[in-house]
């Protein structure tokens, strides 16, 4: 095959060397293939897209089908049309000579061969996870740097790795891995692309089975959440368990800014069902929620205990009445008796959340009644016993439709209620939790709410469901009536019944546009996997927010035991455990690859003398800069020299709130730095901030740190 004129490596002059035909000719030759591939994929894909959206379903289960496959095609198309030839992340020379190249995703040219294999099968584990030590049948490795080039990629980088004696033709060996060379590069507010250079320790936890919970223990800069997020796309491509179809992915990061940071990376990684969030965002009344300002009233409600009190309050309410109640009828008085009560309050299964149990009562209650009083029509019996002021109002005292705002509302405001609910408090304990009916809601009480909603269900679900079910009881009687009415009009009733079973009579006479429309639970939403960033951060209540959202307890748990700022004194494994969490294994990463020794040498012993067992990685990098000390006043100084002399990168002032960002400068709180990294760090008066703090504070550099005070 001849070479192509047009070569689509641009490396610069310093690297001129490295673009010899005789070093990239061969990877022209196929990104050539792999363009023309590519652009015969997205055609085909888009003709099977537009297809599938113009398919007739004429059933359910078609049309469930149809939809997952439109899905399906969409994702794709995405993720072909989000990237051009870098698509390609590099190659790998088996030891027989084989030559593969890897992708995002998979790539077949139109004559069946091979363009791309898909990062994430197993045939790719060695190019991630070879070493000297264990080459895993490979000879060679080439990660490719890819930059822009007006509409177009080009390849402005590479760098070989020889895993054996023999160089042999082709290769350009670096000492310098393409991860360390990649950490030099300015930073920016989103967080760069780095699948090419995954090593081989994060590759392992990547490729981690999915059953229970795994723990990624690292300390600043070991590419944790690198690690969580594409392990993330690697399950839901890998793992039936976690497929899109069966729940998807969560990942729940610490703060909105974190989100910001990573959310180009799971779409880069073309990676479909999975959703982000905080905390707060699990919850309505997450986004006005304030922090609670007594530490103690904070520590009182993080127990998991409350999980057990908001049930006790919620039952309080599910009280069978005992007196009994007639109803006049037509056809008589008919009677509810204590015993036909309890019979109809215990039909709810347990797991039935509160709210929608209402419908499960009446229901249960009609046909306690039915079976009394067959001489009385069901469809008579069923608008008496929804119609019935009396009953209504006894079964609204004594299993009313409830609110959570409401219940955990009163458990603050109301003495007895969280005496009753909540009896291992102490007066005092109860004392401190007291406050007026109305006050805000604190990021504390929103694993209660969202208990409590999770045990009530969606009140206005519920009510719009009992809304639809009486609707239709009153359609099928309007039916029935038409039926009749047709039947004497026409006096052949064979004639009829074959209109109506087999000509569809019997649909056209129920309005279903006339039905009020179902509401969507968003609070009962579960997930086949949760990724927690920053977990080391969260209370054993808020382990129940999401226990509640993953039935499966598979899990992937990221954090830093030393960056715990409430502390962490025992094992992951205890906590997790604790927290109904099964099968905890722990995986601990203890290079780091972002943090300058010179930085590191600063930081460690603050933590240290806090936690004397913390996981403090080994910093692999040094670029000679010590940490520098400023006085205050030199704020604007530090910063505009900085920027003078960097014509790319960021920075961050952790620690003075009334620094206002600039471009290319953030401001930050010490726990809304976390998970963050920046070219330089200006960390203001760091002394009135805890040892955790101030750790996490000074990790978040990869190049520069300036203490002023």
């Amino acid at each position: 095959m001849s070479r192509p004129t047009t070569s689509t490596f641009r490396l610069p002059q310093r690297l001129a060397d490295k673009a010899a035909p005789e070093l990239v000719g061969d990877d022209d030759i196929h990104f050539r293939s792999i363009a023309a591939g590519l652009a015969s994929t997205i055609a085909t894909v888009g003709d099977r897209l537009d297809t599938a959206r113009r398919a007739p379903t004429r059933a359910a289960k078609e049309a469930v089908e149809r939809d997952a496959e439109i899905r399906q095609l969409s994702a794709q198309l995405r993720t072909l049309r989000r990237f051009g030839l870098d698509l390609c992340l590099g190659r790998m020379v088996g030891d027989d000579g084989t030559v593969t190249y890897l992708g995002r995703t998979g790539l077949i040219a139109p004559d069946g061969r091979a363009l791309l294999l898909d990062w994430r099968t197993p045939a790719a584990a060695p190019f991630f996870g070879a070493t000297h030590d264990d080459p895993m049948g490979l000879s060679s490795r080439r990660r490719y740097r890819w930059g822009r080039d007006g509409d177009d990629f080009r390849v402005v980088d590479y760098w070989d790795e020889v895993f054996t004696a023999d160089i042999g033709p082709g290769l350009v060996p670096d000492d310098n891995s393409a991860f360390l060379a990649s950490l030099d590069a300015g930073r920016s507010p989103r967080m760069r692309d780095v699948l090419a250079t995954i090593a081989s320790d994060q590759d392992a936890i990547i490729r981690s089975g999915s059953q229970g919970a795994l723990v990624v223990d690292g300390g600043p800069g070991t590419g944790k959440t690198v690690v969580a997020l594409h392990r993330a796309a690697y399950l839901l491509y890998s793992d039936p368990r976690v497929s899109a179809r069966r729940g998807g992915v969560l990942v729940v990061g610490p703060h909105d800014p974190y989100l910001a940071y990573v959310a180009d990376i799971l779409p880069d990684l073309g990676a479909e069902g999975a959703a982000m969030c905080t905390l707060r965002d699990l919850v309505p009344e997450g986004g006005d929620a304030v922090a609670e300002s007594n530490p103690s009233v904070a520590q009182l409600k993080s127990s998991s205990q409350w999980m057990g009190a908001v049930e006790r309050a919620i039952a309080f309410y599910e009280e069978p009445p005992t007196a009994p109640l007639t109803l006049d009828t037509d056809w008589g008085e008919v009677e509810i008796t204590a015993a036909d009560w309890a019979q109809a309050f215990a039909a709810p299964e347990s797991s039935t959340p509160h709210n929608e149990s209402r419908e499960i009562i009446r229901s249960e209650l009609l046909d306690v009644l039915g079976s009394r009083h067959s001489d009385i029509p069901t469809a008579a019996l069923s608008s008496i016993v929804r119609a019935d002021d009396d009953l209504r109002e006894a079964l609204n005292r004594a299993w009313p439709m409830l609110d959570a705002a409401n219940v955990v509302g009163d458990l603050w405001s109301v003495p007895a209620y969280l005496r009753m609910c909540a009896p291992w408090l102490s007066a005092e304990e109860r004392r401190l939790l007291h406050r007026p009916s109305g006050a805000a809601w604190t990021l504390a009480d929103l694993p209660l709410l969202d208990a409590a909603r999770r045990r009530l269900g969606d009140r206005e679900a519920a009510r719009i469901a009992a809304e639809r079910t009486a609707a239709a009881a009153a359609e099928q009687r309007r039916k029935s009536e038409v039926i009749d009415e047709m039947i004497a009009a026409e006096g052949d009733r064979e004639s009829l019944l074959t209109q109506f079973v087999r000509g569809g009579l019997s649909d056209a006479l129920v309005d279903d546009a006339a039905l009020p429309e179902q509401g969507v639970d968003r609070f009962a939403e579960t997930f086949a996997h949760i990724v927690v960033d920053e977990a080391q951060e969260l209370t054993d209540a808020q382990w129940q927010m999401l226990r509640a959202r993953c039935p499966s307890g598979s899990f992937t748990v990221v954090g830093d035991r030393a960056q715990a700022r409430l502390g962490f004194s025992e094992s992951w494994r205890d906590r997790l455990e604790r927290n109904g969490l099964r099968n905890v294994d722990v995986a601990q990463l203890r290079v780091n690859y972002r943090t300058p020794q010179e930085i590191m040498d600063a930081a460690a012993p603050i933590i240290r003398a806090a936690l004397p067992d913390a996981n403090i990685p080994t910093s692999i990098r040094s670029n000679g800069l010590p940490v520098r000390h400023r006085p205050t006043s030199e704020l604007d100084a530090v910063l505009t020299e900085w920027l003078d002399t960097h014509d790319d990168g960021i920075a961050c002032v952790i620690g003075d709130p009334t620094f206002r960002a600039r471009d290319r400068v953030s401001s930050l709180t010490p726990e809304t730095s976390k998970g963050l990294e920046f070219d330089l760090v200006v960390l203001v008066s760091p002394e009135r901030f805890g040892a955790v703090d101030r750790y996490v504070s000074m990790t978040r550099a990869t190049q520069e740190l300036v203490i002023v005070e």
